[in-house]
């Protein structure tokens, strides 16, 4: 891949083109090889001038918070698309409307939600990841998902084209929609009801606790592993897994991968995993539960390939 015309582009929002860029700082896992292109771009702009002059000459992939992503270590042949500060801001449209930039924190959708007194939001306090990544994947947690709030899409396609997609034409599933892979989403537009903060705030802190003493905090994971198997069982993934290894047992480690005691459904890097580690954990994991109870398990992580 030709690389000269790109090195030229000037932006005028200061978005950067990296070449040869370390992935292993980009994702929980700490985990990964290099880019052959890394794009920060900050504005609608210069991103649209990124892919007109880029024409998808190779893969493009849309990174966002990194958390449930895990890269392999070799060179990633295309470029890899994080947005930057002008994809990061929120406002409030109406009482019970909010309009989030696609690189915003759930978390702090949710906070803002919370100070504008609309209540529906508070699961994404509990959501490691950015909007873009969750209305991708329909992310939820204690009983509500994306598809519950949501009202739109704002989205560019890989040839620089601005969209909006109602939710109505979107056909959300247990954490998918059926919205083109060629689309980088740009922001969202949520609706929730109108409440008191004190309200809010006090279910926040409900699933927040809940959260703190079920889940693995402050270590390099990507947060949960496998999608519950709802098709093919009423059991949670995690009490698959549960049933079918011994955590605790000395060959359920590969490397420094291995599974968190505190939540079986989570992986965690304990110091320096590889890729490798952690693939042979998921699959190891995958071939368990199938053995013991005869439910494929299926990722919710994303597995980025650089080939």
């Amino acid at each position: 891949m030709k690389l000269d015309d790109l090195e030229k582009i000037e932006f005028s929002d200061n978005s950067r083109l990296n070449f040869d860029y370390d992935l292993s700082r980009m994702n929980w896992f700490n985990i990964g090889g290099k880019s052959k292109i890394f794009l920060f771009a900050n504005s609608l702009s210069d991103l649209s001038l990124f892919l007109n002059k880029y024409n998808q000459r190779g893969k493009i992939f849309i990174l966002g918070a990194g958390s449930n992503t895990l890269f392999d270590n070799d060179i990633f042949d295309g470029v890899i698309i994080k947005l930057g500060k002008n994809f990061n801001n929120i406002s409030k449209l109406k009482e019970n409307l909010i309009i989030s930039g696609s690189s915003c924190l759930d978390k702090k959708v949710s906070e803002f939600a919370m100070e504008s007194g609309i209540d529906g939001f508070e699961f994404l306090s509990c959501i490691p990841g950015s909007i873009g990544g969750g209305i991708r994947m329909n992310a939820g947690c204690y009983g509500s998902e994306i598809k519950d709030i949501i009202v739109s899409v704002q989205a560019m396609d890989f040839n620089g084209k601005v969209l909006t997609i109602p939710a109505s034409k979107i056909k959300f599933k247990y954490r998918s929609t059926d919205l083109p892979k060629d689309l980088i989403f740009l922001s969202g537009t949520f609706q929730g009801k109108v409440s008191k903060k004190d309200v809010i705030k006090k279910k926040i802190t409900e699933m927040k606790n809940m959260k703190e003493l079920t889940q693995p905090q402050r270590v390099k994971t990507g947060g949960s592993t496998f999608k519950n198997p709802i098709k093919q069982t009423n059991k949670k993934v995690w009490e698959l897994i549960s049933e079918s290894i011994n955590i605790k047992e000395a060959n359920t480690k590969f490397g420094d991968a291995l599974i968190s005691e505190k939540h079986c459904n989570f992986l965690v890097n304990k110091r320096k995993a590889t890729p490798e580690d952690m693939k042979n954990l998921i699959n190891f994991i995958k071939e368990s539960v199938y053995k013991k109870t005869g439910v494929k398990l299926e990722l919710e992580i994303i597995l980025t390939s650089s080939k």
